[in-house]
């Protein structure tokens, strides 16, 4: 404590009073600084407001009519086949009605309210590539002609087109196979059904036969 301090070049006196209060000085401290710097807002600061995804009420409006219809259907359903089932066949067609429903509320009001569903980030999916319209067409046609023919051709061979047709439609060049292992899932489905649930899928022109 009684030794000198060697002068050193470049050391700055503190100055013994406080700064002025309300602005910045860097030459003076004291307990009245305070630091107030006025910025403009950028343009980051503001989120903007996102625009509305229209085409997300194309989707609503699938699972409104899906919905309807399953809980249309749901109440013409009648207990024929399945008569030792506790609940009836209409609890489960009518419990997925009412959650269509209920999710086409949902996305709505989400949709009213600007939200929009994130960006696919995957590394193996490139986002600036268009949609394969070609490819929905051809799986919507499939369901399409499996609704329209389940009842004449039967669920068996229906079955086998529409499990083997996706899997060709979705890029396996494997037809032959395709055909077999769609042939195999829907008569195991067939069986399954009618010996399980005892609830008979549609035989078609194999009536008699299976």
């Amino acid at each position: 404590m009684d030794r000198r301090v060697r002068d050193r070049t470049g050391v700055r006196d503190v100055p013994a009073g406080a700064g002025s209060p309300g602005r910045v000085d860097p030459d003076r401290a004291g307990a009245g600084v305070t630091a107030t710097v006025n910025r403009p807002p950028e343009s980051g600061d503001t989120p903007a407001r996102r625009p509305r995804d229209l085409a997300q009420f194309g989707v609503c409006a699938v699972l409104v009519v899906v919905g309807v219809f399953l809980l249309v259907d749901a109440t013409n359903l009648t207990a024929e086949f399945a008569k030792v089932d506790p609940v009836g066949p209409k609890l489960f067609p009518m419990v997925i009605g009412i959650g269509l429903l209920v999710c086409a509320v949902a996305l709505g009001i989400a949709t009213l309210r600007g939200s929009q569903a994130e960006p696919e980030s995957g590394e193996d999916v490139d986002t600036s590539s268009p949609a394969d319209w070609k490819t929905v067409g051809l799986l919507v046609a499939l369901f399409v002609a499996t609704i329209a023919l389940v009842d004449v051709l039967g669920w068996v061979i229906m079955g086998a087109l529409l499990f083997g047709g996706a899997a060709t439609i979705l890029g396996n060049r494997h037809w032959i196979r395709n055909l077999a292992i769609g042939l195999v899932l829907s008569l195991v489905s067939f069986y399954a059904f009618y010996v399980g649930l005892g609830i008979p899928l549609s035989a078609g022109i194999l009536d008699g036969i299976l």
